[in-house]
């Protein structure tokens, strides 16, 4: 089978970097980003977040081939700001988000749990 072992899949190698920049030479205040082992799971949510940045003109992403296990991003930002902070400030937003997310979660799932054990569950 061509698909490569679910290790090489997730797993960093010493070797390899999780991201790699490379500034865009034909459009100013551009980058492209090459995030290594990733996939639409995180492309979607850091695209929609660097969207909601001020700063942000452009940001997209794509999947090269469905064998390549990883992501290319690229940002366009306006003077006043650049790729690398917009993409910083947008991964530490979402971590942000993502632990409220969670905290709601187990709350409510406890909440479940109180309500289930006593019997008082209303369907």
């Amino acid at each position: 089978m061509n698909a490569p072992k679910i290790e090489e899949r997730v797993f960093l190698l010493p070797e390899e970097d999780k991201v790699k920049m490379e500034e865009d030479t034909k459009i100013e205040g551009a980058a492209n980003f090459k995030i290594i082992k990733e996939d639409h799971t995180i492309g979607n949510p850091l695209r929609c977040q660097l969207l909601r940045d001020p700063s942000v003109m452009f940001a997209g992403y794509r999947m090269p081939h469905p064998l390549e296990m990883h992501m290319q991003l690229k940002i366009q930002t306006k003077s006043t700001s650049n790729p690398q902070l917009a993409l910083t400030d947008a991964i530490t937003t979402l971590k942000t988000e993502l632990k409220h997310l969670d905290g709601q979660f187990e709350e409510a799932v406890a909440t479940y749990k109180e309500q289930a054990s006593a019997g008082s569950m209303d369907y």
